[in-house]
């Protein structure tokens, strides 16, 4: 009785392990050279298919990740690109605003100093007044 056992380990697409297990089982009282022979090429050929499997799912791994991996890095472009864009059309608009907030406060103050000119003159002859009072006033 003679017992052949081929297990192999694969990476699927996901990272799972799965077992590929080849199992040649003879049993006889006597076997020939030739089914020993024949037992051996099959086991030969199992070992080869598992490993063209194991290859495959390997390559088929690497593959999806360069493809997740360039996805990611476009991905990564196009935000950086709408956020930058974004940026410089905050930047635009408060730059601009900044120009008309200059402005408007200018203007702003031009009239409270001219407010302020006005009522100066308009009371300033009676402060002029008050003044020489209290200062030509003798308090005993």
């Amino acid at each position: 009785m003679l017992i052949f056992c081929l297990s192999v380990k694969n990476l699927d697409g996901y990272g799972q392990i799965r077992w590929f297990s080849v199992v040649l089982i003879e049993i006889t009282g006597r076997m020939d050279a030739t089914r020993g022979q024949n037992g051996i090429q099959l086991l030969l050929a199992a070992e080869q298919e598992a490993q063209h499997i194991v290859n495959a799912a390997r390559n088929a791994k690497i593959a999806r990740l360069k493809q997740a991996k360039e996805g990611a890095e476009k991905d990564i472009t196009e935000f950086r690109a709408h956020v930058e864009a974004e940026f410089q059309r905050k930047v635009a608009e408060s730059s601009g605003d900044s120009g008309a907030n200059v402005k408007r406060l200018e203007q702003e103050t031009e009239a409270k100093i001219h407010h302020l000119k006005i009522e100066a003159a308009r009371i300033s002859h009676d402060v002029v007044h008050m003044l020489l009072k209290h200062v030509t006033t003798v308090k005993n």
